[in-house]
């Protein structure tokens, strides 16, 4: 079982952008640009091979918070893989799903390798979706039995399954995210704050977990 890669990070005030500013960041490659990300100190990838079912969460840490460890979790709940990418409190820095090429990580590579489906896990807020979770991502099939689980699961909450209905850039289609990437592919999962929240929401939380647990 391949171990996690970790770097040490630097503390800071608040959290920074990449040290080469957004004007370099569009220049650079597709592959690039992730490379340069998992090599800035502190930004770690998680990686675990186990079952053909993954969990993948790829802006985890500081940026999209609790999606990592909802992936882990739910991954570890199921025997199902694991794929994350950590960033530190220092940095915050989006790098869009379509340009996490797998030829820059070993790791992510390896991951898709072994999986044949994957839920995928995001973070997003938008005022008018304070209390949805959209789900994304091409394999429909995978979709709709995740919509159902989550109805049940997390009745308080909107679940939004039909793509016309999920903002365009939140639908996860895009052919070279890596949830796209796998033999059967995979839905993109969009949660909003207060269901990533281990403090705020503990029980909706822990019954999140627990369902996408069921899918794997």
């Amino acid at each position: 079982m391949p171990p996690s890669r970790c770097c040490s990070g630097r503390s800071s005030a608040s959290p920074r952008t990449p040290r080469f500013g957004p004007h370099r960041s569009a220049e650079l490659e597709v592959g690039d640009l992730f490379a340069e990300l998992l090599r800035h100190p502190g930004v770690a990838e998680d990686v675990e091979l186990r079952s053909g079912f993954g969990f993948l969460a790829l802006h985890g840490g500081s940026l999209e918070r609790g999606t990592a460890e909802i992936a882990r979790a739910a991954a570890d709940a199921a025997g199902a893989s694991l794929y994350a990418v950590r960033q530190p409190e220092d940095l915050r820095w989006h790098v869009p799903s379509s340009r996490c090429d797998p030829d820059a990580s070993p790791a992510l590579h390896g991951f898709l390798g072994h999986v044949d489906e994957i839920v995928s896990i995001h973070g997003f807020g938008r005022e008018h979706l304070w209390r949805a979770l959209l789900v994304g991502g091409t394999n429909r099939e995978l979709a709709a039995r995740t919509a159902v689980v989550l109805r049940t699961a997390l009745p308080g909450y909107r679940i939004i399954d039909d793509l016309d209905d999920i903002p365009p850039r939140l639908r996860g289609l895009h052919p070279d995210n890596p949830v796209n990437r796998t033999r059967r592919g995979g839905i993109q999962l969009e949660l909003p704050p207060r269901v990533r929240n281990q403090v705020a929401s503990p029980d909706e939380r822990a019954a999140l977990i627990t369902a996408l647990a069921s899918l794997a």
